[in-house]
């Protein structure tokens, strides 16, 4: 965090000067290390491993916060007989299918449940990475759940989840990960000290947690853990995820995803969603607990701010206007679709492929194939430049004079030369100003897309075809300003926030959207961000002039609330767990919900509240459950459904180990996305044979003067000079086991590419002993690339195409290599060495690691 998110990193200076201490996890010794109370060196990949040994201390000592948990979280909530673990069936849960690589999920279920969970083979899910939606809406939970409060039934969660856990001992987090018992014990006892009435702890991780073939579950165990110390919805606890990008958020939240609408809105699929009604059941679940029974709602009015007057109750709020998916639209089966000449043109901005994404050299090939492509940027980056400049180039793979993608480049503006919104990893919506002017034709992205889409709807005005209706039935009609007459963000933002049709009155809260089509919401989420026709975004009230949770600086999604699921900062009676913790609370006397934030629940229900047989939608929660989008209006310490590869977190190894799993006979995650293709290949991991030629683990992650793929960055002279060459880093051990040479130059050779780099020879970087042999880990920044005032090679092209199952997130933390002394090839010769080194691995072309390992007796084979 300190290496890579400084500014907010000050926080974390201050909670340590006021006697917080700081535990830091990583494979290399950072600023971050540098300044915490104790360092873990960790083998990258094996996070769950880690985690999941505190989760067995805090059960095996009983040290979770017993009454939150009871109360708050499905620890009692009995599960299926028909389910069974990872631990009778050697790293598969109950339900899998080798044939398609997925679970099958009803025996999942809570008892009672089994066959409701609406998953079926969660192949098309994968595929249309329904995980992420589960994540917006929760996962199907029909019906009464049987508890048992004792928490002494074997099938009840808690139970459950100490088995699965049993074997995460202290011995075997060391054999796994490579970290000394003594220092795990350490974090394990500061970690669960955190918890109780009094006390709580934070959890932050980097954004590359999730860039895991089990990145899901990472975050997933992460969540299991500050549950069970009680650690959710209440100040100073929660899992704050450190974002890449001021915008991140915002772009998950109005989305440039494939999958979501805005606010989480699942996107239809073609086969199961053909009428809108049917569309907002799979989100509601008709008859479940939960927020989400107002998905109509959120659903009609998004329709309706799409397409205004054209929308209409009769016609579905021009429900067959929206597109459909059709499987999986994520970049990486498009990029492959682009090799194999299924996408003929191709709009990108705010992204670099050509050296910012895994396996940049599929990347830079895709692009040459296309017909046309349209780049916008801040300057000429790698993606504009491949077909002329690209490592391609010299090997004879791309000939300029012969690529056939015509590529057009249109300067854009800088965020200080636009108006407009972030919203920051903590869901704060924040209001900037334009600074400059944009020089030249430099425009902004909205600039852009209103002119193209009122120029594509003149083109269209008399067309007589149905097909262009949606285009032509748009509403398109925000004011302008300007000399270039540039669309105004803040009606954007008004339009986003949502108003009354009839009146244009703007809407103060998402609990005013109707199914009716009298209200048009561009996000449910934020709505509130332009309540009374003021830019709530644009507050910047001075901390000094308002409380600590500070409530007029921006404006958070939902409702201006800062903490999500706050009701459980207070107990089941609605009383402070303690004054010292006091946030949200029961106010008995006036018959509300009150306190330092906006509360987290309907302000009049009170926590005796209990739901009538047969409630559903917010009538189904009761006033004690305070994870009110969740079906049964719990935490989730073992998921029943919507997460893809498991109810419970598992250790498996990356796609690419040096290692065997010591856990299980399955060696990585069995459900994982791959991609057969011949530009794409796995390097061979144990059991396969000759994992031995790429011996070595890499992982990469970004330096402080360096920004994503460098475009910004490393075209600033300053910054450049800062950081002017890219550069591998490597322990002493290494250096002398490869013959590398300090300040030298290596090059490291994957199944995909060679790329070379300085050696920089460090203590930062420590062997670890896993599995009584010696694994050595060498880092690298991915910022650079071919272009710019400082070039380099690109570490991504060392990155196969390996994805998360639940999110289509590629494994991009780790993979492995090997190291040699040197500059690499160039030309031709590059080719060759690459193709040496896959004969001797045994790599095919689309050569992929088996996904099965065991089979039910243990017994290993190779299924391709």
């Amino acid at each position: 965090m300190a290496e890579a998110h400084p500014v907010g990193f000050q926080w974390v200076m201050e909670a340590k000067r006021r006697g917080a201490k700081v535990f830091h996890v990583d494979p290399r010794f950072t600023r971050t290390s540098a300044v915490a109370d104790s360092y873990l060196p960790i083998r990258a990949g094996t996070d769950i491993a880690l985690l999941g040994g505190v989760v067995r201390y805090i059960l095996d000592n009983e040290l979770d916060f017993r009454e939150y948990v009871l109360s708050y979280t499905n620890a009692a909530t009995i599960v299926s007989e028909e389910f069974s673990d990872t631990e009778d069936g050697d790293g598969f849960f109950s339900g899998f299918d080798p044939e398609t690589g997925t679970y099958v999920q009803d025996s999942w279920q809570y008892e009672g449940n089994e066959g409701t969970s609406g998953s079926g083979h969660t192949a098309k899910e994968r595929d249309s990475a329904s995980g992420l939606e589960h994540e917006s809406h929760g996962a199907q939970v029909d019906g009464d759940t049987p508890r048992d409060e004792t928490l002494q039934h074997p099938r009840c969660v808690y139970q459950i989840l100490k088995r699965h856990f049993s074997r995460y001992t202290p011995e075997m987090v060391e054999r796994v990960c490579g970290i000394p018992q003594d220092k795990f014990l350490e974090l394990a006892q500061a970690w669960t000290r955190n918890s109780g009435r009094e006390r709580t702890g934070m959890l932050i991780y980097s954004v590359g947690w999730t860039q895991h073939s089990v990145g899901v579950q990472y975050i997933r165990t992460g969540a299991i853990i500050q549950l069970l110390l009680g650690n959710m919805g209440r100040p100073g606890g929660g899992v704050m995820a450190l974002r890449g990008h001021a915008s991140i958020q915002g772009s998950t939240d109005i989305p440039t995803l494939f999958n979501l609408l805005p606010g989480y809105l699942p996107m239809p699929h073609h086969a199961d969603h053909p009428t809108f009604d049917e569309w907002v059941d799979s989100i509601r679940h008709p008859g479940q607990k939960g927020f989400w029974g107002n998905a109509g709602s959120f659903a009609a009015s998004l329709l309706k701010a799409y397409w205004g007057d054209a929308a209409t109750p009769e016609n579905d709020y021009c429900y067959g206007y929206l597109p459909r998916m059709t499987g999986d639209h994520g970049t990486y089966q498009q990029v492959l679709n682009m090799i194999d000449g299924k996408i003929k043109g191709y709009f990108l901005l705010g992204q670099n492929p050509a050296v910012g994404s895994a396996h940049g050299r599929a990347q830079r090939l895709g692009m040459a194939n296309l017909d046309w492509l349209v780049v916008r940027d801040l300057f000429m980056i790698e993606s504009a430049t491949f077909w002329q400049n690209g490592p391609e180039v010299a090997t004879g793979e791309i000939v300029p004079e012969e690529c056939r993608t015509e590529v057009f480049f249109l300067p854009a503006a800088s965020h200080v030369e636009k108006e407009g919104t972030f919203t920051q990893t903590q869901r704060l919506l924040q209001w900037r100003e334009k600074a400059v002017e944009p020089p030249g034709d430099a425009r902004s992205e909205l600039w852009f897309f209103y002119h193209l889409g009122r120029r594509l709807r003149e083109k269209l005005a008399d067309s007589p075809l149905p097909r262009d209706r949606a285009l032509l039935d748009l509403t398109w009609d925000y004011p302008t300003h300007g000399p270039h007459a540039e669309p105004s963000a803040e009606s954007v933002l008004r339009e986003i926030n949502g108003y009354d049709v009839a009146t244009g009155r703007p809407l103060s809260s998402f609990a005013e959207a109707r199914a009716d089509g009298s209200t048009a919401i561009g996000c449910w989420i934020y709505t509130g961000v332009y309540a009374d026709g003021v830019n709530q975004a644009a507050r910047r009230k001075s901390r000094h002039e308002q409380d600590w949770v500070a409530a007029e600086w921006g404006w958070a999604w939902p409702a201006n609330r800062r903490i999500l699921y706050n009701r459980a900062s207070a107990d089941p009676e609605g009383n402070p767990w303690s004054e010292r913790k006091r946030y949200v609370w029961w106010d008995a006397e006036k018959g509300e919900w009150t306190g330092h934030d906006v509360p987290d629940f309907e302000k009049t229900k009170p926590p005796s509240y209990r739901p009538p047989p047969g409630a559903s939608g917010t009538e189904g929660i009761a006033g004690d459950d305070p994870f009110i989008m969740q079906g049964d209006g719990k935490g989730w310490l073992y998921a029943p459904s919507g997460v893809l590869d498991g109810p419970m977190p598992t250790h498996y190894e990356p796609v690419e180990s040096p290692v065997r799993n010591p856990l299980y006979g399955q060696q990585a995650n069995p459900t994982r996305k791959m991609y057969a293709h011949p530009v794409n290949s796995v390097n061979p991991s144990p059991p396969e044979q000759h994992s031995q030629v790429f011996p070595y683990v890499f992982t990469v992650s970004r330096l402080t003067e360096h920004h994503t793929a460098g475009a910004m960055s490393r075209n600033v002279s300053p910054l450049a000079e800062l950081q002017p060459e890219m550069f591998v880093e490597v322990s002493p051990e290494l250096a002398v086991e490869r013959g590398l040479a300090h300040l030298g130059w290596a090059h490291l050779v994957s199944g995909r590419a060679v790329i070379e780099a300085k050696v920089l020879v460090t203590d930062r970087l420590t062997p670890l002993r896993v599995e009584d042999r010696l694994i050595h880990q060498v880092w690298l920044p991915y910022h650079f690339g071919f272009e710019g005032l400082v070039t380099g090679d690109s570490a991504n092209d060392l990155f196969g195409i390996s994805l998360d199952p639940n999110v289509l997130i590629q494994e991009s933390k780790v993979g492995t290599c090997d190291v040699r002394p040197g500059r690499r090839p160039t030309g031709p010769a590059l080719l060759d060495l690459v193709a040496d080194y896959q004969r001797r691995a045994g790599i095919n072309p689309g050569h992929n690691a088996p996904a099965v390992t065991t089979d039910s007796e243990g017994k290993e084979h190779r299924a391709s």
